[in-house]
């Protein structure tokens, strides 16, 4: 007789492992328990020899389809109780390592049965199973129980009840299992008629089938929805939230209507249909007959497929009503606030951009926005992680010990929690512009540390003193340690990718405060994880115009070019038609008095500058819109060898070179398609030459900064880089944009307790 305690560490609660492993020992002939005891799940195993080394085998090859066992400590027992049977104990806690399973897309079992008229669970809108269903935005504390969720509100039917203790079923301990009879309900919000239930979901489909604009509760907060292939409904939709051009994203009914308006890969398609299903960006077909309003003068949609069982049912009742098979599904928010997650926040906030709000009755404890990813050298590469990705965490190679919170950007935030070796970034939160995203995020991070079970030493943000996150930093009452902008981009970077010594950081995005009190944003940077020297940026230039310039791309541009061209300038900006409001005489006297100006070294506002000069687009709508309209321009043309009889090296990467070469090549006719591509491919080349004109014997580079979205110019830098004899790190599931910065700034923090620095 043998008896074993394994203890099981991972993501390995809310995924169903305490059902499978008491399949597994009934298989085996086992006798023992299971139990939750927060960081893991502890099985005591005893049996014949061969019977527990079996069990044990499955347990690490045959694990559930959601979980993710990242060890397994086994430990033979030599005065072990006698177990007569094996079952699922009561959950406990200790302290130690906590994985949070995220959220997880229904699956295709649920989904089946959802849309079969002989189960009992048939258009059931909270189907769910031990293998989907929310997870961490239902989630009070651990370990994961229906009792520390928000489902504890409905006590499970008989029925369900019966399917929860029953080894056989797969709802088998299934914390979030109901159904029609004691789950939760939809409704229509302040509906004088009272719809709700069956009637609900009817009255939504038909809004949208006729064109209307509907508001949906689902897993982590509220989307807005309309339909897709209507261009009145999506125009108004455009009105109503002031959003004239950014892309909306866009649900498909199934995987066949993706393939009918998309390109897709192979591994597109499977991780579209996977548990996490994010916003995928897919080439546009061109015979697509979507709304062109969806994405305008955009090559690419960005695509999903329904995760939660709500979703399916706009798409398929038994109603007779015709839906289309794509709708917009775009984040329920004001712009630049977090995504809507209760009645409250949607009644104040997006009830005027909607006819009608679709929600239900199970709280969401913690927001999570959808996860968008693009993709590199045929990888996913991450511009929004959150929902399915979320709170899962990255474990470090370094012997790191006790915990810090880290409060990240402005911008996109995310926060990120350390705790040993492991880092924890947050889902996506949102801008801070405003105090309510503030209060979101400090709300979030007391939810997340009491789930993580830890008491932060150390608040980590960025180096700006008047951020909402810096502010929210100095509010938690820590030591506080501030972080410059774009030396944690790199350090996010190198988190990324384990990486714990000497690299060259190329840190490209738009604004971030220096070290000198100076607006940085193109920066190289010597780097390791305890400090930064700057050895460089993009050439300086003075930006004129104030706030209004980071939105105006065309003022950037007219600044710029008074600097490069001098008394010829007033020629040059007149023939390429820049000044949209004022005189030239106006922004000269400007320039010359450095009024409303500012020093700044923001590779996010050369790009603006260039879309500019090319005529490609003069102003954002939203943030990125010019540079991203310079990339999908530059990338329609044919690429070739740029030559450069000038030298893009110098005390600085000389991008004045490089913009006066774009300009006289533009006045005398070459194609601005061919232009577009000619600067991603200097800049990266001349990033490049700099690093390697100033890196010594460092032969590692980082990528890092919302430029680095462009997967253009992440292309043509990472080969200038690796054909200069560099290794590069790139980015891949933590976004380079402000929205990952929150780990990098958690990893300086765990070396600087590590190395006694608070």
């Amino acid at each position: 007789m043998k008896t074993m305690r394994l203890k099981v560490y991972g993501i390995v609660q809310g995924v169903g492992m305490r059902p499978v492993v008491a399949r597994h020992a009934t298989a085996c002939g086992i006798t023992g328990t299971v139990a939750n005891l927060g960081p893991y799940v502890e099985i005591f195993a005893q049996g014949d020899e061969d019977r527990v080394d079996d069990f044990v085998r499955l347990i690490e090859e045959e694990p559930p389809k959601r979980a993710a066992i990242l060890k397994v400590d086994a430990r033979t027992l030599d005065d072990a109780p006698i177990y007569e049977s094996f079952e699922i104990i009561e959950s406990g806690k200790t302290s130690g390592e906590i994985f949070v399973s995220p959220d997880i897309a229904i699956c295709d079992e649920c989904l089946e049965e959802l849309f079969d008229k002989g189960n009992r669970r048939y258009l059931h809108p909270f189907i769910n199973c031990t293998c989907c269903g929310p997870r961490l935005t239902i989630l009070d504390s651990l370990p994961y129980d229906r009792e520390r969720t928000s489902m504890k509100e409905f006590p499970m039917c008989e029925k369900c009840a019966k399917e929860y203790h029953d080894p056989a079923t797969r709802r088998y301990d299934a914390q979030p299992v109901c159904c029609n009879d004691c789950g939760p309900e939809v409704f229509i919000l302040d509906d004088p008629e009272e719809r709700r239930g069956r009637d609900a979901i009817i009255y939504a489909r038909k809004l949208l089938s006729e064109g209307g604009i509907v508001a949906i509760k689902g897993i982590g907060g509220f989307h807005i929805a309309c339909d897709a292939y209507n261009e009145d409904a999506v125009r108004r939709l455009r009105e109503l939230k002031h959003r004239p051009a950014k892309p909306f994203a866009v649900m498909m009914r199934s995987l066949d209507s993706v393939k009918a308006h998309c390109e897709t890969t192979a591994l597109q398609e499977e991780i579209l249909r996977g548990h996490q299903k994010p916003i995928i960006l897919l080439p546009r077909k061109e015979g697509s007959d979507l709304a062109r309003g969806v994405a305008p003068g955009n090559p690419s949609l960005g695509v999903m497929l329904p995760y939660a069982p709500l979703q399916s049912l706009l798409f398929d009742y038994d109603d007779g009503i015709k839906m289309p098979d794509a709708l917009v599904m775009t984040s329920g928010n004001v712009s630049g606030l977090p995504i809507c997650r209760d009645d409250d926040d949607a009644r104040r906030e997006i009830a005027r951009f909607c006819d009608a709000i679709l929600t239900h009755d199970r709280k969401i404890r913690i927001r999570a926005d959808d996860s968008v990813m693009d993709f590199f050298e045929g990888k996913p590469y991450m511009i929004r992680r959150s929902r399915g990705y979320a709170p899962l965490p990255y474990m470090m190679s370094e012997d790191f010990k006790g915990s810090v919170i880290a409060y990240g950007g402005e911008l996109k935030n995310t926060f990120c929690i350390g705790v040993n070796n492991l880092f924890y970034p947050s889902s996506y939160i949102g801008d801070l512009t405003d105090l309510r995203g503030k209060a979101v995020l400090a709300e979030s991070v007391e939810r997340m540390e009491t789930l993580l079970e830890t008491k932060p030493q150390l608040a980590v943000c960025d180096l700006h003193p008047s951020y909402n996150s810096s502010l929210a930093a100095e509010e938690s009452g820590l030591p506080l340690v501030r972080v410059q902008h774009h030396y944690a981009h790199i350090l996010s970077c190198m988190a990324e990718n384990d990486y714990h010594g000497d690299c060259i950081g190329i840190s490209f995005d738009g604004t971030g405060y220096g070290t000198d009190g100076t607006i940085w944003g193109g920066e190289v940077l010597r780097c390791n994880p305890s400090g930064f020297e700057r050895l460089g940026s993009i050439r300086p230039f003075l930006q004129t115009g104030g706030d209004i310039a980071s939105k105006e791309g065309w003022r950037i541009a007219v600044s710029m070019l008074i600097g490069i061209f001098g008394s010829r300038s007033e020629e040059v900006i007149e023939k390429l038609g820049l000044i949209k409001n004022g005189t030239f005489k106006t922004y000269k006297a400007m320039y010359d008095g450095k009024i409303n100006s500012v020093i700044s070294t923001s590779a996010g506002r050369l790009f603006d500058a260039v879309s500019a000069i090319l005529g490609i687009r003069y102003e954002n709508t939203f943030e990125g819109e010019a540079s991203t309209a310079l990339m999908y321009e530059a990338m329609k043309c044919n690429y070739h060898v740029c030559a450069c009889d000038y030298e893009l090296i110098g005390e600085y990467v000389e991008t004045d070179q490089i913009v006066k070469d774009l300009v006289l090549r533009r006045l005398a006719g070459e194609d601005p398609r061919e232009l577009a591509y000619r600067f991603h491919r200097l800049l990266g080349e001349a990033a490049a030459e700099f690093v390697s004109a100033n890196a010594g014997t460092v032969r590692t580079a980082a990528l890092s900064g919302g430029c680095y979205q462009n997967t253009l110019l992440l292309d043509v830098t990472k080969k200038a880089l690796t054909n200069r004899g560099f290794k590069v790190l790139t980015h891949g599931l933590i976004p380079p944009n402000d929205g990952g910065i929150s780990i990098g700034q958690a990893f300086y923090g765990m070396n600087k307790l590590k190395n006694g620095g608070i």
